[in-house]
């Protein structure tokens, strides 16, 4: 009989394709997901999990370098976020069709924060891709959804780990993926500088994020920085309140915001992380 576990996927740009690992870990030692909740690119990986549509975009996000990441960067003028973030959920629709969360086979609650009214909106129902193109709004560098009434944006805001709003049934394990672990390995650098110009214009908008200053684009590593430590205690303080049987913890510093060309070793990292893990809660029971 497998064990049945609820899923919480958290927060954290590229270093959610961890999640993937996790999740074929949790499979391969015969944990049933039997319920999902994710916040910003846990929503992502989450949704297309219950959705049955992970290992296709699992082979689709494997295939990516770097300029293939440049390609999906549709920047704006406007003065609420860096990209629109739509280019990436239009590509993925051509071989992922949108499906209505409360048709998923599994059950999924995805996060995004009401920035107006400072609350969680919590999607249950209604498109996959609008749900996730609100959670994964990381303010300042995407630009915030409006939805009905309000404003949306990233879910990590307010809940980078959602575990309230798992569907948690009797006798379900309940695992939180924690892509804000503290850091134990290193991903491997590139090595190879040969790619030229295009090379070095892509690591200047990767690096937006942890360079520059108030004149520059990486005026927003101010933000960044800034939202990441309210994001990493907020995490913390939700795993102790909750006190969930299973934390898999990822290093936080195992990739940057955008690096979705490190996706295997990404993966590689989850399963890895996973696996230790499980292997500490059997021996802990």
């Amino acid at each position: 009989m497998k064990k049945s576990v609820a899923l919480v996927l958290s927060s954290g740009g590229s270093k959610g394709l961890a999640h993937i690992g996790v999740i074929n870990e949790l499979e391969r030692q015969g944990f049933q997901i039997s319920s999902i909740s994710g916040s910003s690119i846990g929503s992502v990986i989450g949704g297309l999990y219950a959705m049955g549509k992970l290992q296709e975009y699992t082979e689709w996000v494997s295939s990516f370098n770097k300029r293939d990441v440049w390609g999906f960067m549709d920047f704006t003028l406007t003065t609420h976020g860096l990209l629109k973030g739509e280019r990436v959920f239009d590509e993925m629709k051509t071989f992922i069709p949108d499906m209505n969360i409360e048709d998923m086979p599994i059950p999924f609650a995805a996060v995004a924060t009401d920035i107006l009214h400072e609350k969680e909106v919590v999607f249950t129902k209604g498109s996959f891709y609008e749900a996730a193109r609100a959670s994964v709004a990381i303010p300042a560098v995407f630009t915030p959804v409006k939805y009905a009434d309000t404003i949306l944006v990233d879910g990590g805001v307010l809940n980078p780990i959602p575990i309230e709003h798992v569907l948690r049934k009797n006798g379900d394990i309940l695992i939180v993926v924690n892509l804000y672990g503290e850091k134990k390995v290193d991903i491997p650098k590139e090595t190879n500088t040969n790619n030229g110009y295009l090379n070095g214009l892509l690591n200047a908008v990767l690096n937006l994020i942890s360079t520059g200053d108030k004149h520059s684009a990486g005026y927003y590593s101010l933000l960044s920085g800034t939202t990441s430590a309210m994001i990493h205690r907020i995490a913390k303080m939700s795993i102790e309140k909750h006190k969930p049987d299973l934390v898999i913890n990822i290093p936080h510093d195992s990739a940057n915001t955008f690096d979705f060309y490190k996706a295997k070793e990404l993966i590689e990292l989850g399963e890895s992380a996973a696996k230790e893990a499980i292997n500490y809660y059997y021996k802990n029971l």
